[in-house]
């Protein structure tokens, strides 16, 4: 069976200067995972192990270099979710997954997710429950705020306030609704996150997601990411990864809609390409998407001006893209 994998580092609009750094580096996460493939390693551990080199990459809005929310500290989600199949030799009839919201303080939240996913009778913890679970699991605290991070977080509160006129006033829904109004029009407020999903020699399916949301999030935002058929997904017929504006991808169920069309009878393409179109009609939302199907055809597009991204399927070689050309 045909070995692939793919990978994303966030939709949206990357910064000027910045395209030739992420494309290489979503070369070098493919090469990771392509790497353990090829050596007969399973989906679930080379989609985790692109995840981590991600994760670890302070450019990406994934664990280190995770984006700050509006009182200034990270909260990051992730999942992960393999399809029924045979792994590390042993047989699973029914999908599996893993995920954590609101983690806080951890250098690699895909693996706690993981973790979740092996080690408890669970598919989620959230919050201090997860973080309780990930020193346990023998996490040690770890700060995922960079410098640059905090300068951008210090520069667009500075922004926020000022526009707003929020200085003293209360938590209140006014207040919501604003910032809400306020990241929409200014998109380059906007974070990323980073997926990947990959297919071993097994025909197992692994898709895998981390973000640490967007920029000035309230506190306690969930997006897409964490939650199974939403922002990741994983099946006999398609596994998939989301990024862009999370609460349209809940809405849609837009990965899990992705492989239920698939099994329908669609190419991954027209999947992938009916999902945009839908999000785009309905909410004219900044979204995008790499998946992988049953035959390992790997396939990527976005409704944004940049998605980097790349991926290899078989013996071919790594393709590395910043977008999809209209």
């Amino acid at each position: 069976m045909t070995i692939s994998l793919i990978v994303h580092g966030g939709a949206g609009s990357w910064r000027p200067g910045s395209e030739s750094e992420a494309v290489a580096s979503m070369s070098a996460a493919v090469e990771v995972g392509r790497k353990m493939l090829a050596a007969g390693g399973s989906a679930l551990d080379a989609a985790l192990a692109s995840a981590v080199a991600l994760e670890d990459n302070p450019i990406f809005n994934a664990g280190t270099g995770a984006v700050l929310n509006l009182d200034g500290f990270v909260e990051m989600d992730a999942c992960i979710m393999v399809s029924p199949g045979e792994c590390a030799g042993e047989a699973f009839s029914t999908a599996r997954i893993g995920a954590v919201t609101g983690l806080q303080r951890v250098k690699n939240p895909i693996i706690v997710a993981k973790q979740v996913m092996e080690e408890t009778d669970h598919v989620m913890l959230t919050g201090d429950g997860a973080q309780r679970f990930a020193r346990v699991m023998g996490h040690a605290d770890y700060d995922p705020i960079t410098a640059d991070r905090r300068a951008d977080w210090q520069d667009k509160r500075a922004k926020l306030e000022s526009e707003l006129e929020l200085r003293g006033q209360p938590e209140t829904e006014s207040r919501q609704f604003k910032l809400r109004s306020f990241l929409k029009t200014h998109p380059e407020f906007a974070g990323g996150t980073i997926g990947v999903v990959a297919r071993d020699a097994q025909g197992v399916i692994c898709a895998a997601t981390s973000t640490g949301g967007y920029t000035m999030k309230l506190p306690g935002r969930v997006g897409d990411t964490p939650l199974p058929g939403c922002g990741t997904y994983a099946s006999l017929f398609a596994g998939s990864s989301a990024t862009g504006t999370g609460e349209y991808v809940i809405r849609s169920l837009a990965c899990r809609q992705i492989s239920d069309n698939v099994e329908r009878g669609m190419t991954l393409a027209q999947a992938v390409e009916a999902m945009l179109d839908q999000l785009g009609r309905d909410f004219d939302a900044d979204v995008g998407f790499i998946a992988i199907d049953a035959n390992g055809v790997p396939y990527g597009n976005h409704r944004t001006r940049d998605m980097p991204h790349a991926y290899f399927s078989g013996t071919s070689a790594i393709v590395a893209k910043m977008r999809v050309e209209k």
